[in-house]
């Protein structure tokens, strides 16, 4: 019998989450774990309300009061979660170019873009670099070793360097795309790696071949541009229009379908709490009126998981946990899901593939 075997076999997914344990109470170690967390503590571009940095944390934390049961998949628990532990020193260098993004920013307000302005912006820009480049490295060894992974934020610019390496990976796949904002900025303030230019760099790697968006309720007329000149590779459901049908009766399920089949076969889901309504993510950085329930984010990911097609890899960013954890329990409960959809998609993708090859 294995160590994870033993561990099975001793645990009992009914009772408390032990002190120490992991994500979800779980007692694996990252060698036996299918689906590995990275978790990405950084805040550097925000660009209204912080306090996402201490998002993995807390969702960690909230995710010991989660049960274990999922009814489409009773024994996931078994094949192990994990996350791995939170990188001190990208936090520490998150929170110290935060000091140097205020101060440009103070300057970029009053109109003082001389030297001192591009010299901190440069170094902004230098570390989010950085960033990228150590998210990029961390997704991809967990995937050469045959990991499933999810990354959680954070600021929405910290999935870039994780599609990057699933690009490497995949060759080409699409991004399901949940938020309150387009996220279509060209270097949004002088940042290149905002927050809110997240899809603008995503749309440069060649592997996206298609960008759906749904929930999209604050956007600037660029970006309206970009998607309505995209010829098809972005196809976005605007909030406006789920909220215009929901008044004339129309289903969620009959809204979004069009949009789940245009999808391809493989597909990384970006999730920015905001896409929900702000009274599930009060403390979000950027809270916009309106919004998906939190069932309907979650039939929204089923939907792709029931049509065949396989659920590569996620990111869930932009939870502010607050002073009294409600996001975080949010968060940690959203992620419960997308852990277990990952999983059953690649279990129902593999059982397609093989229908098809006999």
């Amino acid at each position: 019998m294995t160590s994870k075997e033993k561990k099975i076999k001793a645990f009992d997914p009914n009772s408390y989450a032990a002190t120490e344990s992991n994500i979800f109470g779980l007692p694996f170690d990252e060698s036996e774990a299918e689906v590995v967390l990275i978790p990405v503590p950084w805040e550097v571009t925000v660009s209204y309300g912080a306090g996402t940095a201490e998002g993995p944390e807390a969702i960690l934390e909230a995710s010991k009061q989660v049960d274990l049961y999922y009814p489409e998949n009773p024994d996931g628990w078994k094949e192990g979660f994990y996350m791995a532990e939170s990188p001190k020193k990208l936090r520490k260098i998150s929170e110290k170019l935060r000091k140097k993004t205020e101060a440009y920013l103070d300057l970029l307000f009053d109109g003082k873009t001389g030297a001192e302005s591009q010299k901190l912006l440069r170094a902004v820009n230098e570390g989010c670099t950085e960033m990228v480049e150590w998210v990029k490295n961390e997704t991809a060894s967990r995937l050469k070793e045959g990991k499933k992974v999810g990354l959680v934020g954070g600021d929405h610019s910290t999935p870039l360097g994780y599609m990057q390496a699933l690009e490497a990976r995949h060759g080409s796949f699409s991004v399901l795309q949940i938020d309150a904002h387009a996220d279509l900025r060209d270097a949004f303030e002088g940042f290149e790696y905002s927050h809110a230019s997240i899809m603008f760099n995503a749309l440069k790697l060649k592997g996206v071949e298609k960008l759906v968006q749904v929930g999209i309720r604050d956007y600037c007329q660029a970006e309206a541009e970009l998607i309505k000149n995209s010829k098809g590779r972005v196809q976005t459901l605007f909030y406006a229009e789920i909220g215009r049908g929901k008044a004339e009766g129309k289903s969620f399920a009959d809204m979004i379908k069009s949009y789940v089949n245009t999808l391809g076969q493989k597909v990384y889901i970006s999730f920015d709490i905001d896409g929900l309504d702000p009274r599930y993510c009060p403390n979000t950085g950027t809270p916009v009126p309106g919004g998906l329930e939190f069932d309907e984010a979650v039939y929204l990911m089923k939907s792709v998981v029931d049509s065949g097609r396989e659920i590569i890899g996620f990111d869930l960013n932009e939870v502010a946990p607050g002073d009294d954890e409600w996001d975080a329990n949010v968060g940690a409960r959203m992620l419960f899901h997308m852990v277990n959809l990952m999983l059953i998609s690649g279990k129902k993708s593999r059982k397609t593939s093989t229908k098809v090859k006999k």
